[in-house]
């Protein structure tokens, strides 16, 4: 997801709702020593008539000493709990073992200029580096481009964006420090690996994202960038994304102006070009809600738009002679359109694969072919087609296997990333007309086996009937006696799918008794863009109602009980957790929520908070802030009720969701909860979302979470 990172102005100031402040006590806050009460100052805020106190607002001013003194102290409490955690060693050194294991993992493959580029990560680096290999066979003529841990041994320096020349001589890197996912460009000789000198500041950050393309004749390249200082107010700069073009040599202060002035204030813009590079395709999203305008530039200079944010296009992709588009206008699981390179209205675009029951997810245009790829409820499959639609097939995959990436290379060839649950991620190729994939020399080496494990598809009955699957992988033989621990995770959030996904983490929950359940839910993208809108804006608690169901089916069909169940969840799944805990308390045992969403009312005031207003709604509408107000954790929390532990993290240097929701939450529930259980916040200064984060930090993340979770399941000690 996309969301915050600092506190911003009223909201008043932003025009959100007719708002009135009162301070009921003017006091200034004193800092709470270890295992004291966080300090009230109650604030009202008035939203359409309703009055909404907040006791902890003062926490949201990140830099105030005060703020840091009292995540310092928070910060000793919870090492205070957690370093004692009998096992605790054993945890890091088998966590250690597995993120250090002797095996190469790829990702992000580009070809161009008849080579393979990859991010590649290796035993004992920090962070991924990017390498290029003639093909995806030749890994002993792989060489290492640019190794951000050479940079910077710290481990701090993260490739956040990178993008091949067409001849594949040169490559454009946005590099990013502390997880903050604000990169500068950078060019580098792809043969020396010697710095060019061209640099860029603020081509990416976490609010829009960030995005490069090269030009046809590869002597400049295209970039989103955001305001300079200067042009816009404080409060602007991490938005108003547009398009410029450098010159390689050239000064960026000349760099020239392509697109973007017309873009909302919440655009995201994606950057590609057509395989001979002379067409460049910019997909503007409108926020995160999941609006798409699209705009082609011709080789004579001109821009052109050819889908508007009402026209439902989700996706384009350049075909030899084509473009190829993904269209939920009708069709809420897609459909793919053709429209011609030279086209001037969307009206010329052919329906050459229809809506069927599948939901496209890719679509990979080669020299004759189209490769599909869809989602079914989770699980991939790829179908094959000509251009004008007929179907050649569909590919041999995996049995509930997810198709992560997909890259042409030359021809009617393809690699694409395969996993699932159980077994490691690999490159495969196709192509031609067999429809048998192969595995290429690009596999990762499991650092764990789950041989004796296996994977049961579950179904349960949200609130309103709606079906709602859960995926458990578990060992078999697992007895359902309702005493397994079980670890339930979910997302459901941005039409984001929850495709089935190898973590080798998940081994020590199963040596330790566990069972590990996945609910897929409303909001996501797995049945589509009608599954993705009954869980998103007013229809949020959906999601929360499709969670709580999928828990108490795993209790019902006796995996579990409340008292060994803990649920996990990331980012929107931090969200996911706040609501589920809050409305239903007395359901699980233990809580993991990451760099979590927990104040809803005050979500837009943050810059990234704005680019989630499309999916979450905005308080400045009646019906939408009382959908809000509803669910939002941080105000649902009850004095003197029994909450299940608790562990929140967050990450100093977070752009995407604002740390102070993560401390709000930990004062409120910490003054809240009776008496028992722990609630801990845990603060990190070297990271951010997560995106960027030194293998180090997760590895010390990751020890602190599962430590946590197996103490308060009483599980066995690692050994």
């Amino acid at each position: 997801m996309r969301a915050p990172p600092t506190a911003a102005p009223l909201l008043v100031a932003l025009g959100l709702a007719a708002c009135h402040r009162a301070p009921a006590r003017p006091t200034t806050p004193t800092v709470a020593a270890v295992g004291e009460p966080t300090p009230r100052r109650p604030v009202i805020d008035r939203y359409h008539g309703v009055a909404v106190t907040d006791d902890y607002q003062w926490l949201e001013d990140t830099d105030a000493p005060e703020v840091r003194a009292w995540v310092a102290a928070q910060n000793r409490r919870t090492r205070a709990a957690l370093d004692p955690i009998a096992g605790r060693e054993a945890i890091e050194r088998q966590l250690t073992t597995i993120f250090h294991a002797p095996a190469a993992s790829y990702a992000r493959a580009v070809h161009r200029g008849g080579r393979l580029f990859a991010m590649r990560s290796r035993p004992g680096g920090q962070q991924p580096f990017l390498v290029v290999m003639p093909s995806a066979d030749e890994r002993a003529a792989e060489r290492v481009v640019l190794d951000p841990n050479a940079l910077d041994p710290s481990g701090q320096t993260a490739i956040d964006l990178f993008a091949p020349s067409h001849d594949g001589r040169r490559v454009a890197v946005a590099l990013a420090r502390n997880g903050s996912e604000v990169g500068t460009l950078h060019i580098y000789d792809v043969e020396t690996g010697r710095e060019l000198g061209d640099t860029i500041e603020r081509v990416s950050n976490p609010t829009g994202g960030g995005s490069l393309a090269w030009a046809a004749d590869n002597a400049g390249v295209y970039y989103t960038r955001y305001p300079r200082e200067g042009e816009r107010p404080a409060e602007d700069m991490a938005f108003f994304q547009q398009v410029y073009f450098h010159a390689l040599g050239a000064d960026p202060a000349t760099d020239r102006y392509e697109l973007g002035r017309e873009s909302p204030r919440i655009a995201e813009t994606e950057l590609s070009t057509s395989p001979d590079g002379r067409y460049l395709l910019a997909a503007v999203a409108n926020g995160d809600g999941g609006e798409f305008a699209h705009y082609l530039r011709d080789p004579a200079g001109a821009w052109r738009q050819i889908t508007r944010f009402e026209d439902g296009v989700t996706a384009v992709e350049f075909g030899p002679d084509a473009l190829f588009l993904t269209s939920h206008r009708g069709a809420p699981r897609g459909a793919v359109l053709r429209l011609p390179l030279t086209a001037t209205s969307l009206s010329a675009a052919t329906v050459v694969v229809p809506q069927g029951e599948a939901v496209i997810e890719q679509v990979v245009p080669t020299a004759t072919r189209l490769y599909v790829v869809d989602l079914v409820g989770g699980p991939s499959q790829v179908r094959v087609f000509d251009h004008a639609g007929h179907p050649h097939g569909a590919l041999a995959l995996a049995p509930v296997s997810s198709v992560r990436s997909m890259v042409h290379t030359t021809g009617d060839a393809v690699l694409f990333r395969a996993e699932t649950y159980l077994t490691a991620p690999a490159w495969y190729r196709a192509g031609g007309d067999s429809l048998t994939p192969t595995v290429t020399a690009m596999r990762d080496e499991a650092p764990v086996s789950f041989d004796d494990a296996e994977v049961v598809r579950e179904l349960a009955t949200s609130r309103d009937g709606t079906p709602v699957p859960v995926m458990v992988i578990r060992r078999r033989g697992t007895t359902l006696d309702g005493s397994n621990p079980t670890l339930l995770g979910g997302y459901g959030g941005y039409g984001v799918s929850m495709t089935p996904s190898y973590s080798p983490t998940n081994r020590l929950w199963l040596d330790r008794g566990g069972v590990v359940a996945v609910a897929i839910l409303r909001g996501g993208g797995e049945f589509g863009e009608d599954w993705h809108r009954g869980g998103n804006l007013t229809h949020k608690q959906n999601v929360f109602d499709d969670f709580i169901a999928a828990a108490e089916r795993l209790i019902a069909l006796r995996y579990t009980a409340p008292a060994h169940l803990a649920i996990r969840g990331r980012s929107n799944g931090g969200l996911l957790m706040g609501a589920a805990f809050t409305q239903r308390p007395e359901l699980f045992r233990a809580v993991y929520a990451g760099v979590g969403i927990y104040d809803m009312l005050r979500v837009e005031r943050d810059p990234n908070g704005a680019f989630n207003v499309t999916e979450f709604g905005s308080v400045r509408d009646a019906d939408q802030f009382r959908a809000l107000h509803a669910y939002s954790p941080y105000h649902h929390v009850t004095d003197g009720a029994a909450y299940p532990a608790v562990l929140l993290t967050t990450g100093e240097h977070d752009g995407r969701v604002n740390p102070a929701h993560s401390r709000k939450m930990a004062a409120r529930l910490q003054a809240a909860s009776a008496p028992g259980r722990p609630v801990l916040l845990r603060v990190s200064a070297r990271s951010g979302h997560g995106m960027g984060s030194s293998r180090s930090e997760v590895i010390a993340e990751q020890t602190d979470v599962w430590a946590f979770l197996f103490e308060q399941l009483g599980m066995p000690a690692p050994q």
